[in-house]
């Protein structure tokens, strides 16, 4: 009896060892995708699209911790360091690179275009201007993404509503981001329509942004900012001197209005991010390339108002605007 009690506690014990190993083996069999995240600069906009990103993939069956690794670098606003980081990414031998912003986007591409590594990009203003995509809108190589495109007419419109008096805009840009200069033309081409001069500073590093502003704020009656890095990089600067000259500055997105512009017709770039990501996961899947992808926009701008900025510069919100806003900051 005891022999067996032996015997079958034995074959228990080997079927559980081999259904233990099999799950073991199915799980090791499973690939694992590394993704190499390259972000330009540490700021809000830029921090949406990653959340949006990772979210976008889990949302297509990716998943960090079971069969996706997630490799993040900041290139801290350096285009050096930029490029250094999308040089280890392809190193490193990732499956896929996600650039964060134009000039990351573009490094990434530069040091992937001779390798079987795909590209996806997000928070790119100008894919064409900054040489990721045709006229047509088709990739130039194996790298696609989304547009974050700002709604220029519709940013202008708002000014013009809540401003009716004013005649200059100040823009304060990078001059060797291409995105910037895209819709920096894009500004000074529509904003006659709407009575308006605009007022351009351009900027080749952080260090100038002090001085800028301040010769911007002795020839305008507002700013309005693009999605450029190293203008954002440094809002705080630039709203805190416009606040004591009681200046109004008109935002791009919901974050920055949360850091006290007063208004902007702007993007979700969680969003964006999120279509970025789903556009990834259709390439790691293998059900398309890169280069057959046209880069995506959003279309559809919303309203968002800082109503404690209102307050302080004492700028009257109308209602209609408050009730067509998505998000109202108190």
């Amino acid at each position: 009896m005891r022999r067996k009690l032996f015997a079958v506690m034995l074959t228990l014990g080997l079927v559980t060892s081999l259904v233990a190993c099999s799950g073991e083996n199915k799980s090791s069999d499973e690939k694992v995708y590394v993704v190499g995240i390259s972000q330009f600069a540490q700021h809000g906009s830029l921090e949406n699209c990653k959340e949006g990103f990772i979210e976008g993939l889990r949302e297509s069956g990716f998943v960090e911790g079971e069969n996706l690794k997630i490799e993040e670098k900041n290139a801290a606003a350096d285009q050096g360091t930029a490029k250094q980081i999308s040089d280890t990414f392809v190193a490193d031998g990732v499956d896929l690179i996600c650039g964060i912003a134009t000039p990351s986007a573009q490094a990434a591409y530069n040091s992937a275009m001779n390798t079987n590594i795909p590209v996806i990009y997000t928070a790119v203003t100008d894919p064409v201007s900054a040489k990721l995509a045709q006229k047509d809108g088709m990739p130039i190589g194996e790298v696609t993404g989304t547009s974050d495109e700002l709604p220029i007419r519709q940013q202008l419109e708002l000014i013009r509503e809540i401003l009716p008096e004013a005649k200059k805009i100040g823009i304060m840009y990078t001059t060797s981001e291409a995105n910037s200069v895209s819709a920096l033309a894009i500004y000074q081409e529509l904003s006659k329509e709407y009575g308006f001069t605009i007022v351009e500073s351009g900027i080749t590093q952080t260090a100038d942004i002090s001085l800028a502003v301040d010769t911007l704020l002795d020839e305008v009656d507002c700013l309005t900012n693009l999605t450029d890095n190293t203008v954002v990089n440094s809002l705080p600067t630039i709203l805190d001197k416009a606040n004591k000259r009681n200046i109004p500055v008109f935002g791009s997105e919901i974050e920055q209005v949360k850091l006290g512009c007063l208004a902007a017709e702007g993007l979700d770039y969680i969003e964006l991010g999120k279509q970025t990501g789903k556009m990834a996961a259709a390439i790691l899947k293998g059900e398309k390339k890169a280069s057959e992808y046209k880069y995506e926009t959003i279309t559809q701008p919303g309203l968002y108002i800082n109503m404690t900025t209102a307050e302080s510069l004492d700028i009257a919100i109308t209602d209609e605007l408050l009730e067509r806003a998505i998000d109202v900051i108190y």
